[in-house]
């Protein structure tokens, strides 16, 4: 129990205490005390009725615990949502940035917007170069890598030397797929796509495709924000 969950219990009066911990010890364990023939009824807010013996010795009591608990409820109830949240998050971690990956342990990257225009990109695999074309069915150099991010949500320039100045540079040894790669002085665009490749529409005749990069043939590195 956190630090800040014991301070907000300690404000309640002992016997709204004695009745969470009644409350949590049949909530988590599952036992319920034998009901006597005869017996009365304490109501905890926001975990149930428990039955007492029923007796003259017990009356007074009972209704005074009623009283005390339906006058504290939001504040039983709010200790019972911060216990619950201290509870539940550490026993999934990461699971927002990794809903799949925590269930086997494993964490996986957020998907960023050159891992979605890479995903664009690769179900262009054989389409055909097209000089001028921007797609959906033929592409450029350019063309490939505009319709890619376009699909990402994001609007680049046509050319490869426009595209050459778009988002920051990167240094070779630190490209990541979807990054922008200049070559040819400027002339050609592809779009690195790991393991030392990059995918791109190459030239006439040929057609979207996997090519190793060769470093010395970097002009320039971008990546798009």
């Amino acid at each position: 129990m956190g630090k800040h969950s014991l301070q907000r219990e300690s404000r309640l009066p002992n016997s709204v205490k004695g009745a969470l911990v009644c409350g949590a010890v049949a909530a988590t364990t599952g036992a319920i005390p034998a009901i006597p023939a005869m017996a009365a009824t304490i109501n905890v807010p926001g975990v149930g009725n428990f039955d007492v013996p029923l007796g003259s010795e017990f009356d007074q009591q009972v209704s005074q615990a009623n009283q005390v608990l339906a006058d504290h409820a939001d504040q039983i109830k709010g200790v019972q949502q911060a216990l619950s949240s201290q509870a539940i998050a550490p026993s999934i971690p990461n699971a927002a940035q990794n809903p799949m990956g925590s269930m086997f342990g494993q964490p996986q990257q957020q998907h960023g917007v050159g891992d979605v225009a890479l995903d664009a990109a690769r179900s262009k695999i054989g389409a055909d170069y097209v000089w001028g074309a921007s797609g959906p069915s033929n592409f450029d150099c350019s063309g490939l890598v505009q319709w890619a991010y376009k699909q990402a949500g994001i609007q680049l320039p046509r050319t490869s030397f426009e595209q050459s100045h778009v988002g920051k540079p990167v240094a070779f040894q630190d490209l990541k797929p979807g990054d922008l790669v200049i070559q040819n002085g400027g002339g050609h665009v592809s779009m690195y796509a790991g393991d030392g490749k990059i995918l791109q529409a190459p030239q006439s005749g040929e057609t979207v495709s996997y090519a190793h990069l060769d470093p010395d043939s970097i002009v320039t590195a971008r990546r798009v924000a």
